[in-house]
């Protein structure tokens, strides 16, 4: 009966247009002069053949309206998930390109502490951040309720990685095998390279400190694609492609990676 009523509000609240935030910090956002700006495709109807001959090898895509997710949404609220989860452990890690660094706590302890806004002038070796490293057998009950996008590789299995971040928080630019990645709550800004254009960045300066330095002296041939993933949109990026991130809201968000076999997928996005 519970939760045939979630399956209601969650429909009733998709219908209506109107916006959630799930009780996740979503009002003092991070706001850019470019946010406007999207140089990947959006796609509402796309075939598996028109994924795979356009996309699944070659560029990224964000993914309108292929899955239902409002009921993970729903579980996905800062109520739900601390009544659910509070008390178990997780593993952070810090947002720098290779991650060196991993620190365990609880996950109330996480939101209610170091759940906030990115300092403008920390290095990524000094912030941490919540994603990957799930522990299944806890957080499974969870997955179970999620929709992945529906197009898969040959020859690779899925893989979930979730995870919450404060505003201006993100990783900056690294590559591994191909994924998707879904908002729930809040919005992520993608900065994407193809394998063979190396970007210019410190692998230990957050994304944010990378767009104030870095980007505006970037000639426009040199820029990357971007955009700006909403809640409810999902973006596949190809193998081996640069990408960094950056949340402009208090995030929650989902990754399915494609590893080949049974690969563990990175704990990085």
């Amino acid at each position: 009966m519970q939760l045939l009523f979630l399956v209601l509000v969650a429909l009733i609240r998709c219908k209506s247009g109107i916006p959630v935030s799930g009780g996740w910090e979503l009002n003092g956002h991070l706001a850019l002069e470019e946010e406007d700006q999207c140089t990947v495709d959006r796609r509402a109807n796309l075939t598996y053949t028109e994924f795979i001959h356009q996309y699944a090898f070659s560029r990224p895509v964000i993914l309108q309206r292929f899955t239902n997710n409002s009921l993970f949404q729903d579980l996905c609220s800062k109520e739900k998930l601390l009544a659910e989860f509070g008390g178990f452990r997780i593993r952070l890690s810090t947002a720098n390109t290779y991650s060196y660094q991993k620190v365990d706590l609880s996950f109330q302890e996480y939101v209610e502490q170091l759940l906030q806004p990115q300092d403008p002038n920390s290095l990524g070796n000094d912030t941490l951040y919540f994603f990957g490293d799930n522990n299944f057998t806890e957080w499974g009950r969870l997955f179970q309720y999620y929709s992945p996008p529906p197009f898969h590789l040959l020859g690779t299995t899925a893989a979930y990685s979730f995870g919450i971040a404060g505003a201006g928080s993100g990783v900056p630019f690294h590559w591994h095998g191909p994924g998707y990645s879904e908002v729930i709550f809040g919005r992520k800004r993608w900065f994407l390279y193809p394998p063979e254009k190396r970007p210019d960045f410190h692998p230990n300066k957050t994304t944010l400190a990378w767009l104030r330095d870095t980007y505006p002296a970037l000639p426009i041939t040199e820029r990357p694609l971007q955009c700006t993933v909403q809640a409810g949109e999902v973006l596949y990026f190809p193998d081996r492609w640069w990408h960094a991130t950056l949340n402009l809201d208090t995030s929650v968000f989902i990754s399915t990676f494609l590893g080949l076999g049974q690969q563990d997928p990175p704990g990085q996005g």
